[in-house]
């Protein structure tokens, strides 16, 4: 084991150098020998999607690398790890985990429908059989939100592959299902999901791909009831193969959910693919009924994080050839483009914010400076404002300094190396949040609020006694403030 462990070593630092240190660690980074024969080395990753991205995407040159660093190497193979810790030295069975692949049912669909410009023609689009092909029912499309115009980075990588694996596979295939996208407003969900409706609705297959936003479905939903055409609205939805909503923390009603847990219960169970946004995590949506939480749950939740500078950076520059299109005489200085990604750091929306309004001051102050763009913006820039600590984001900060997952923290696992972190992360959640006991419980998976004070009184208790975790603490509430 010891010769393969050094092969291993060194084709992923060949990998890393032709791919380079941020790819690497984007796809790479929890690529673990899994184990070797003499001809076959299987590796292993945490999830499907990632063994189905690695296969479909870099196969080839690892099979490629292995082979020169080891001619008997005939085969290698990719397997999703148990979630269980395992023995690392135990060798694992040889049946693989297969990623779930779903056949659509090989029909030809003429009845398809156009985004209409107008939300009237597509509420009477809705429920229409004989529509025209390759178009998106329900709310409108904004043409800008494409594949093309969205800038890739570190925080959002995984996202977008997953994203375009989707608009790719048309009626073919299920991935991922349902794919959940979870982050802070303006970091470019809604974006990201147009463009999947969008690409999806051109694919050869001609899948029936309808978009809508969470307030829209409730809106037309309560609309199909107040006209007694309720069945009819239901029916226009069982026949699509891509199902695309947005802003699900803002479904709220108690029939409104239910009549969504049928639709998802049936679209999931017939494997046509569902894709939702959210600004939260699924299992921090309180409001949703739990059986739609917990099917939510089900699929594969990617997070969205804040843009570095690099992709701010970058934003500004695609923002900025964009206006050059339309006045060729446009003209702002690569200093201040750098110096605005540098100190508008929140989200996207602040960036595009920011870009125009200094495209609208150009107008008349056509000489601007850095301190002028400071004073412009200042009321973007968030410096020494204190940052509001969610949940969400403590449950982050601990499951990646304890190598944890963050449905591991909310699970019902006791093992100690998930039992740890899940205390800290309950005390911390109680001395850097408002919450109360009760919805610190209802975070992580449902417990009761005793449990929350028994890990809080626990944590104080270490402290006091255990110095090098008074350590790991403090230096947990500077990641999460940062």
């Amino acid at each position: 084991m010891y010769k393969n462990n050094q092969v291993f070593d060194r084709v992923t630092a060949r990998l890393k150098a032709q791919v380079g240190p941020e790819v690497f660690t984007s796809w790479f980074g929890r690529l673990k020998l899994q184990s070797a024969s003499k001809s076959v080395v299987r590796l292993s990753v945490p999830t499907a999607f990632l063994k189905s991205w690695i296969n479909n995407k870099y196969l080839e040159q690892i099979s490629a690398l292995f082979a020169e660093e080891d001619p008997d190497i005939l085969k290698v193979e990719i397997v999703v790890r148990s979630a269980s810790r395992a023995n690392p030295n135990i060798a694992p069975p040889e049946t693989d985990v297969p990623l779930q692949v779903n056949q659509a049912p090989a029909v030809t669909r003429k009845d398809q429908t156009l985004s209409v410009k107008g939300v009237g023609a597509h509420l009477s689009a809705f429920g229409k059989g004989h529509q025209p092909a390759n178009a998106v029912i329900g709310s409108p499309l904004d043409p800008r939100y494409t594949f093309e115009s969205y800038v890739e980075g570190s925080s959002n990588r995984v996202a977008l592959a997953a994203a375009k694996t989707i608009a790719e596979a048309g009626t073919g295939s299920v991935r991922f299902n349902p794919l959940f996208i979870h982050s802070n407003v303006g970091l470019g969900k809604t974006h990201l999901l147009q463009a999947i409706a969008a690409a999806a609705s051109r694919h050869a297959r001609n899948p029936r791909v309808v978009y809508l936003t969470a307030e829209y479905f409730m809106w037309r939903f309560a609309t199909a009831i107040r006209d007694n055409d309720a069945l009819s609205f239901k029916e226009s939805l069982r026949n699509i193969d891509l199902l695309v909503i947005d802003d699900m923390q803002f479904l709220q009603g108690k029939s409104i959910q239910h009549e969504f847990c049928h639709l998802l219960n049936m679209l999931l169970d017939s494997a046509r693919q569902v894709v939702v946004a959210a600004d939260r995590a699924p299992w921090e949506l309180e409001s949703l009924d739990p059986r739609v939480r917990s099917r939510l749950q089900g699929g594969v939740a990617i997070e969205i994080e804040a843009p570095d500078y690099e992709m701010r950076l970058e934003m500004l520059k695609q923002r900025m050839a964009i206006a050059q299109i339309e006045d060729a005489t446009l003209d702002i200085s690569q200093d201040i483009l750098a110096h605005v990604a540098q100190n508008i750091t929140a989200s996207g929306r602040e960036l595009e914010g920011a870009f125009n309004q200094l495209l609208f001051r150009r107008s008349f102050e056509p000489n601007l400076t850095l301190e002028r763009v400071d004073q412009l913006l200042g009321h973007l820039v968030n410096a020494g404002e204190p940052k509001r600590v969610r949940i969400e984001d403590i449950q982050r900060v601990v499951s990646r300094h304890y190598n944890v997952s963050r449905q591991e923290l909310v699970s019902d696992r006791r093992t100690r190396v998930i039992v740890k972190p899940r205390q800290i992360a309950m005390y911390l959640a109680k001395t850097m949040t408002p919450r109360s006991f009760p919805e610190i419980g209802r975070r992580f998976g449902g417990r009761d609020h005793t449990t929350v004070l028994h890990a809080v009184r626990k944590i104080e208790g270490l402290i006091g006694s255990d110095t090098k975790l008074g350590h790991e603490i403090e230096l947990l509430k500077r990641l999460i403030i940062e």
